[in-house]
């Protein structure tokens, strides 16, 4: 029997959801090899007979830790899709700001109507099995986890830092045009897109494994920007990183 999927919602854009209804050339025949019972974006349906389900989006009100339980008990996989799901992502920002202020900027009178809590990515809550990165997440990296679930082996997720990426495909550094980057200290995988396009990396990816933030922060000094500039550059995405001991 095809195993049972489901997609999963919490605080995001849904932008990693979208990507998987872009994959519309492999589409049919992932259906062919799954059964989704849940997936908001695509369809009505809402089963809870599902054996993996893939979460988008991190935990920022009460009920959403008490929903990814739910998924939990009931699920044999969890994978958190995306750099909200992941490590917080954009929406992780919020923790390095006074809550009451944040919720009276964004709600105004109506502050106290939405209940709201700290962020937290989906690993902070339950135990999540496999990550796929990014912002929003790549096709063929979902896909690839995909495969590698049917057939019960490790999706091959990429250990090397962004650089690797650009050599392979002969960027011209963009520390070489006056520029900078994140890229010594982000996850591969993206195929270097952004400095493909002459933008430096963000870091969606989060942290490659062997990263070296002290050696990255001495050449971003070098090109005049200061210790906490770097800080901020990286919690874009990578605040939740940044506080664990």
């Amino acid at each position: 029997m095809k195993p049972k999927v489901a997609f999963f919602s919490f605080t995001s854009c849904e932008g990693c959801q979208l990507t998987v209804l872009e994959c519309e050339d492999i589409l049919l025949d992932m259906l062919g090899q799954i059964e989704i019972v849940r997936f908001r974006e695509a369809s009505s349906l809402k089963r809870d007979d599902y054996e993996i389900a893939f979460i988008e989006g991190s935990a920022s009100r009460p009920d959403d830790v008490t929903r990814m339980r739910k998924i939990r008990e009931r699920a044999n996989l969890v994978v958190a899709i995306g750099a909200c799901a992941v490590s917080g992502g954009v929406n992780f920002m919020k923790n390095f700001h006074y809550l009451q202020r944040t919720r009276e900027h964004v709600y105004g009178a109506q502050a106290d109507w939405f209940p709201t809590t700290q962020v937290q990515p989906v690993e902070a809550v339950i135990k999540v099995d496999h990550s796929v990165y990014g912002c929003p997440m790549t096709k063929d990296e979902f896909l690839e986890t995909v495969k590698s679930l049917l057939v019960g082996r490790t999706p091959r997720i990429p250990q090397y830092p962004v650089c690797v990426e650009c050599k392979m495909a002969e960027n011209v550094c963009l520390f070489h045009r006056g520029q900078t980057c994140l890229g010594p200290v982000i996850r591969a995988g993206c195929q270097a897109f952004c400095p493909g396009l002459g933008a430096g990396c963000d870091g969606c990816r989060g942290l490659a494994p062997d990263h070296n933030l002290a050696s990255l922060t001495n050449v971003l000094g070098e090109y005049g920007m200061k210790p906490e500039e770097v800080r901020r550059k990286l919690r874009l995405f990578n605040g939740y990183i940044e506080v664990q001991p």
